[in-house]
């Protein structure tokens, strides 16, 4: 499994910026994908998890109306597009993945996640 993350870089507050993470070796039906973030001297936040057993979709609050996670299948690239973007947003930007097997409840929790990139950086400025 290994999975690249791109699409990162310095913005202003209220701007937008789109996240790509290119997916290889699993099949995307059949995993969990996620995008979490830590900020400095923070814990690691999951911002976005998309569960492929019940195709649901979570958001942390702090992003909800913000943020939206979609995917290009055929491609093996999952997307989350970040808008109107604020300071507090900065942080580096991980994409994640596990097996969706059946009895895990699918929790947006970096513990639950195996695989992991490198991660992109995100500032926002004010």
């Amino acid at each position: 499994v290994q999975l690249v993350e791109s699409g990162g870089g310095l913005v202003q507050a209220g701007g937008s910026l789109r996240l790509s993470c290119s997916a290889s070796g699993f099949t995307l039906d059949h995993y969990a994908i996620g995008w979490f973030r830590r900020a400095p001297g923070k814990e690691y936040e999951g911002v976005s998890c998309f569960n492929s057993k019940d195709g649901s979709i979570q958001y942390a609050d702090s992003v909800k109306g913000r943020f939206s996670f979609s995917s290009d299948n055929p491609q093996y690239t999952l997307y989350l597009q970040m808008n109107n973007l604020k300071p507090e947003d900065t942080a580096i930007y991980y994409c994640a993945a596990r097996e969706s097997v059946s009895g895990w409840g699918g929790q947006c929790d970096k513990d639950e996640y195996e695989y992991w990139g490198q991660g992109t950086q995100v500032t926002v400025s004010s």
